[in-house]
């Protein structure tokens, strides 16, 4: 488990904000954790309403200022503790993060409907989970089938800032209609083409009218786009440390540059090294 902390300083999300902002853009700072403290709530019950609840993890910035927030969604046959890590590292960086627990078999159309309950609920009613959440820059995530789900959760109007999409898979012939009603800046980061066989590697990005940045992340697969905090034994599973840590520093970077600017731009300059260098591929934006 990567334990290194930047050398970054700052008082509060704000003065980080600034101090990244100012700076130039590079993916490769957010390989290590940012330097706040997390406080972490798992199996928490979030009501939807009187006889719906939906089990939560919550991973908290130490912070007194109001920060932005990451939902984030499992995929197929997977839970919330697949992205433990990620959620943890990007609440390092200050953002809060909250990995929701859905059916890991879907339907993921319903569950992209639930996504945006979810966002909507949040917006209305912060103080259901946490007064420090700014209910403007809420950013959807999700990997597989649970990235499916959040452009589904989009164009039904989910109240989201933007959205960061982790290899996202196919929906056959449901998908390009809500595709097309997407309306918030998408990133899209993908395993490499040549192990990732779980979506036609040019529907979303020809779907979604504008707004969207994709790359892919050269010798990456399709679990290297999850990360437990501890480590799950499964002998079938392809995914490496390494690749694990360049795709939660791309998605933290996504994360703050959707949550922090609105638009795609910090992104896409802070992913420019590794363009350049081979190490992401399929690199495409309009």
């Amino acid at each position: 488990m990567p334990t290194g902390v930047t050398t970054l300083k700052a008082a509060n999300p704000s003065e980080l904000r600034k101090v990244l902002l100012d700076g130039k853009p590079d993916v490769e700072q957010f390989r290590s954790r940012g330097p706040f403290e997390v406080v972490m709530q798992e199996d928490r019950e979030l009501r939807l309403s009187d006889t719906e609840r939906i089990e939560v993890d919550w991973y908290l910035a130490a912070s007194a200022e109001k920060t932005p927030l990451v939902i984030l969604l499992h995929g197929q046959d997977n839970t919330k503790d697949d992205h433990s890590y990620q959620c943890l590292h990007l609440a390092t960086w200050g953002v809060h993060c909250m990995a929701v627990q859905l059916p890991g078999k879907g339907p993921w159309v319903d569950n992209g409907k639930v996504l945006a309950r979810i966002a909507a609920l949040i917006r209305s009613r912060p103080e259901a989970v946490d007064s420090r959440i700014d209910v403007s820059r809420i950013i959807l995530a999700g990997h597989s089938f649970g990235g499916a789900a959040v452009a589904v959760a989009l164009a039904e109007g989910a109240p989201a800032a933007g959205a960061v999409l982790l290899d996202p898979a196919s929906l056959g012939k449901a998908l390009p209609s809500y595709l097309k009603r997407i309306d918030k800046p998408v990133v899209l980061l993908g395993a490499d083409a040549r192990y990732s066989p779980v979506r036609d590697p040019s529907e979303y990005f020809f779907n979604i009218p504008r707004g969207i940045a994709e790359i892919s992340i050269t010798d990456a697969h399709h679990d290297d786009a999850e990360f437990r905090l501890e480590r799950a034994d499964d002998p079938d599973s392809t995914a490496t440390e390494e690749l694990q840590i360049t795709f939660v520093s791309a998605l933290t970077a996504a994360a703050l540059s959707l949550a922090w600017t609105g638009n795609l731009d910090y992104a896409w300059r802070s992913f420019a090294n590794g363009i350049a260098s081979g190490r992401f591929s399929n690199a495409a934006r309009k």
